[in-house]
């Protein structure tokens, strides 16, 4: 089970962290990804962090803002969000692959989903 939490309403320029806790799993082997998905668009990948956390990957429109990183002591994953945009406004979805499929930038990719956080920034 993955359960988001750290979405809110914040402006412009403002920053959010979002937490995915992970439980029911006693290893650590597995990739996870971070996707938003807004109003009348498709889930679109944000970010991904591989199993040991030695690698994360960012999709263009976030690069340099936002931060995924793990705590496989705690089973959770983070996104520090930064220098927030309106048109980062979408439910924030994190996912798990134990697979460790390369393909990280695809949802299909991913087994198991969050329930998802809504974040929404205003200008």
């Amino acid at each position: 089970q993955l359960v988001e939490s750290g979405g809110g309403l914040v402006q412009a320029g403002d920053s959010l962290k979002l937490s995915c806790t992970i439980s029911g799993r006693t290893s650590d082997n597995y990739n996870m990804g971070w996707f938003r998905q807004a109003p009348g668009k498709g889930r679109e990948f944000v970010a991904s962090i591989t199993w040991r956390g030695g690698a994360d990957f960012y999709e263009d429109s976030v690069k340099g803002r936002f931060t995924c990183s793990r705590d496989n002591a705690k089973n959770t994953v983070y996104l520090q969000m930064n220098s927030l945009k309106p048109e980062d406004t979408a439910v924030y979805y994190c996912a798990q692959d134990p697979t460790l499929n390369l393909r990280m930038r695809v949802p299909e990719t991913y087994q198991y989903w969050g329930q998802g956080t809504q974040v929404t920034v205003s200008s």
